[in-house]
């Protein structure tokens, strides 16, 4: 990806407002007073005079705090810390061969290297050409890998673990000093990476050498107080204040709590609490649900709140009341969103942001979070049971004994409407047989001026079957360096809704920029105990069009017929092309015959089989692994990306015109063995192929057998893939 040009730069000024114009005006003016600070790599740098002469470490874990890590866990840490050690540790999707001793500025895929020795301020980390894939090269330095490390010695005593984080920790610091190359050049790298150092001192904190690492060496309190200094200096405000102000304050706190050696200590401690309190209310809807609508930073910013929250009473500084109350309301929000296999939504956009890895980062990141938050403050009295992992147990040992969770107020009852936020989960009744999730989105456009992390998928909606997606979200895949992908996968074409006049139902201005935002609205909805459980929603994003028009979707879910229909309705003077896309989960085979498509799905208990009558109106295709131009796609995490089938009809559409989709689903939670589909597109024979150990087979429209790029990870251990 090429460097922004002057249309960005106009766009996204235009997207800001006087005061964050003027905030932005004397950022740049500090940036240029502070390049006189630089320091360059190899540079002899002289401790600040703030530094406290003696320096220890109070807030150890209790002794026998170890207990509490159930024993999958522990196992899974040490073999997670072995693949660091033995070069199979993986970064989104790709072997960092070199984890054991890295190169803090290679990017893998490209392989280049980011600038090491330039000032910061003059680094374009947007641009591919100049750094790479930028998160290849950051992640690595976020330490998630060394706080794995220091859990598997805090579990094992094995004091190889031990030395390579001193060995790994001593390199990042000389070859990062103070504003000096790409590291320098996000505030949420800073801050994640200062928790990172939080944990690796507590949980190295019986190792004999730990003093010498942190409190007796001089690059380690040096780059302690720069990053907080930084973080001081350089806050995220206006339309950038979303998950990475709080990422910053978390940061700042969480050091200012742990590492209070400094004389700014105090102040950093105390501005640090109310930036993060302050702004965790500006992020979250009364509901709880994170304002981005993207769900994966709901995780991300709940797991750093809850991690820096308890460091600060650790220290002495308590949050205030409100905060603790949206931190559980936002707890309460995340368990209650979830499928009855525990996988959340897919909404906007995700990156895997972790704000503390001490668990086998491939343990389910939303069961440690969950957990941990329940460990900490309670659970609601209808939540689930939580699984145990090292990140409860350790957070736990820290936050019991000052009993942070008693006083909270709790949701009564699970919610299914989150209205605020637009979101709507209809549910199928317990006693009519396996969970029939549906969620159902007509919320805002993302979060401030910019929505950096929405797609325009106003009105789509995921479709799941015992916790197996049928109709699913594509994802996210990447943001930079594929402008093409970027675009796709945070299109109103991949979503599950209704494209006009083939234009997304919002404009970008960038990867991260929204200049038009559609208002969404629920205008009617039922999601009470009945078996039947309606929803209707709308929005204005093509009201931009000649002439002007209104999309309305209404969604029913008939919980003893097994049935979801979907009516949609354009509501204009005049007549539109309409694509509407169905986007089928990576574990469902197809076969489409006209209107009718016939799906199949295996679980470890058998074959499953559904049906989706699309609208005659359009004419169907299906799509499977499609590169020019991107179709049939499904992004399991961030950076990967495997072929999954998407049926595209086609069309044109008057106002009030009406497209009815049924999905059928089955009742039984479990089916005989294999069987032949009842679509003659696909075969007994590519159903075995498709759910045996061989490469997985697809149909697409005419029946034809398409190859998989690769065969992906299963995003749900236990179950077998099988492509659409």
């Amino acid at each position: 990806m090429s460097r922004p040009g002057a249309g960005w730069y106009v766009r996204r000024l235009r997207r800001m407002s006087p005061a964050e114009v003027v905030h932005r005006v004397r950022d740049k003016a500090r940036r240029r007073r502070w390049a006189r600070r630089r320091v360059r790599p190899g540079d002899a740098a002289p401790l600040s005079a703030g530094v406290f002469p003696q320096r220890t470490f109070e807030s150890a874990l209790p002794s026998n705090a170890c207990a509490d890590v159930p024993a999958d866990a522990v196992a899974d840490v040490v073999s997670a810390a072995d693949r660091v050690l033995d070069g199979t540790w993986t970064v989104f999707g790709v072997r960092r061969s070199d984890s054991a001793d890295p190169d803090w500025f290679l990017d893998p895929l490209t392989g280049r290297r980011s600038p090491s020795d330039q000032l910061a301020f003059r680094v374009n980390h947007r641009d591919e050409d100049e750094t790479g894939n930028v998160k290849q090269v950051w992640e690595l330095s976020r330490h998630h890998h060394l706080t794995v490390l220091a859990a598997a010695w805090w579990l094992t005593g094995e004091e190889r673990y031990a030395e390579v984080v001193d060995a790994q920790l001593r390199s990042w610091w000389r070859a990062n000093p103070f504003l000096s190359g790409v590291h320098w050049t996000s505030g949420i790298e800073v801050g994640v990476r200062l928790i990172s150092w939080v944990w690796i001192r507590r949980l190295l904190d019986d190792w004999p050498k730990v003093g010498d690492l942190f409190e007796s060496n001089d690059d380690a309190v040096r780059q302690i107080a720069w990053h907080q200094e930084y973080l001081a200096g350089f806050v995220s405000r206006g339309s950038s204040a979303n998950n990475h102000v709080l990422a910053e304050a978390a940061g700042q706190l969480s050091a200012a709590s742990a590492f209070p050696w400094y004389t700014r200590s105090a102040g950093w401690r105390s501005d640090a609490a109310e930036l993060l309190g302050r702004e965790l209310d500006a992020n979250t809807f009364a509901s709880g649900i994170n304002r981005e609508l993207a769900t994966d930073y709901h995780r991300f910013v709940l797991e750093l709140v809850l991690v820096a929250a308890v460091e600060a009473a650790c220290a002495g500084t308590r949050l205030s009341p409100g905060t603790w109350q949206r931190l559980a309301r936002m707890l309460d929000a995340g368990v209650a969103i979830q499928d009855v296999a525990g996988n959340p939504p897919r909404q906007g956009d995700g990156d895997e942001g972790r704000g503390l890895v001490v668990d086998d980062p491939d343990r389910d990141p939303w069961a440690v979070a969950l957990g941990a938050g329940t460990v900490v403050l309670g659970a609601a009295a209808w939540a689930p049971p939580i699984t145990g992992s090292v990140q409860s147990a350790v957070l736990g040992a820290l936050a019991r004994p000052l009993g942070i969770g008693r006083g909270l107020e709790r949701l009564a009852e699970r919610p299914s409407r989150f209205a605020d936020a637009g979101v709507v989960l209809l549910r199928s009744r317990p006693e009519d047989g396996p969970e029939i999730w549906c969620r159902c989105d007509a919320g805002p456009h993302g979060f401030l001026s910019i929505a950096a992390h929405a797609h325009a998928d106003a009105l789509s909606l995921e479709l799941r079957h015992d916790g197996v997606e049928i109709l699913s979200d594509p994802g996210t895949y990447c943001y930079h360096g594929d402008p093409e992908w970027r675009q796709y996968f945070r299109s109103t074409l991949a979503h599950n809704t209704l494209e006009l006049a083939g234009v997304d139902q919002a404009q970008s201005g960038g990867p991260f920029l929204w200049t038009t935002q559609p208002r969404s609205t629920t205008t009617r909805c039922d999601v009470g105990g009945e078996p039947v459980q309606s929803w209707t929603g709308r929005h204005d994003g093509y009201r931009r069009l000649d002439p002007p028009a209104v999309h309305e979707r209404s969604v029913t879910l008939d919980s003893q017929e097994r049935t979801l229909t979907v009516t949609d309705t354009v509501q204009s003077t005049g007549q539109f092309t309409v694509r509407l896309s169905w986007h089928l989960g990576p574990e469902i085979s197809v076969g489409l015959s006209g209107g009718i498509a016939d799906l199949a799905w295996r679980t470890r208990r058998g074959v499953h089989h559904g049906r989706l009558v699309l609208p005659d109106a359009l004419v169907w295709t299906g799509h499977r692994g499609e590169e020019s131009p991107p179709r049939g796609w499904y992004a399991p995490g961030f950076g990967r990306r495997v072929p999954s089938m998407t049926l595209m009809g086609s069309g044109t559409v008057s106002s009030g015109g009406q497209l009815v989709t049924v999905v059928h689903l089955p009742r039984q939670a479990a089916y005989e063995p294999v069987h032949a589909p009842r679509s003659t597109a696909l075969t007994p024979s590519r159903v075995n192929s498709a759910l045996g150990a061989g490469q997985p087979q697809a149909t697409s429209a005419a029946g034809v057998a398409a190859t998989p790029l690769r065969q992906p990870q299963s995003a749900h251990p236990g179950r077998e893939y099988m492509h659409g």
